[in-house]
């Protein structure tokens, strides 16, 4: 007989990512929006988990985004990230960043993962919101939460 409250043995299914958007380049210092769309048909979905790749200083995990209840079953917003770092003054034009996101629910199943690259160019013009793709081109798409990562330069 199973425990009612042994997820493990209840055949959970795993969250999905169904659509997602980043900008691919900006300034040292820009304000990024992550985009996601996700679903999870047993209702479970409980944090999201980015990890950031920097070459040459490796992979940085940050803590989780956890959802809100309402967000269990379907969930659409943005995780926002300061790309500013305490560690460092500067990034040398061109360095390229990989985020990956995905969302586990509370049975500890991962959903697919989502790789977004981002490149640092001085002169990037801001993208223009009332060009965002479907979905997320409604109004008031919710902050999901906040990514906390530093990175780092080289040393002059």
């Amino acid at each position: 007989m199973k425990e009612k409250n042994d997820l493990r043995n209840l055949g959970t299914k795993a969250p999905m990512i169904t659509h997602a958007f980043a900008e691919k380049k900006g300034p040292y210092g820009y304000i990024w929006k992550i985009y996601i769309q996700a679903e999870d048909p047993d209702g479970d979905m409980d944090k999201i988990a980015v990890v950031v790749n920097q070459s040459g200083y490796g992979s940085y995990p940050t803590d989780w985004i956890f959802l809100k209840p309402r967000c269990r079953q379907q969930v659409m917003g943005y995780l926002q990230w300061n790309t500013f770092s305490s560690k460092t003054s500067y990034l040398p034009e061109w360095t390229q960043i990989i985020v990956k996101v995905s969302i586990f629910d509370k049975a500890g199943n991962e959903s697919n993962e989502v790789v977004f690259p981002f490149t640092f160019e001085s002169g990037v013009k801001p993208y223009d919101l009332s060009l965002l793709p479907d979905p997320f081109d409604k109004r008031n798409v919710p902050r999901l939460g906040y990514i906390m990562i530093d990175l780092y330069a080289e040393r002059a």
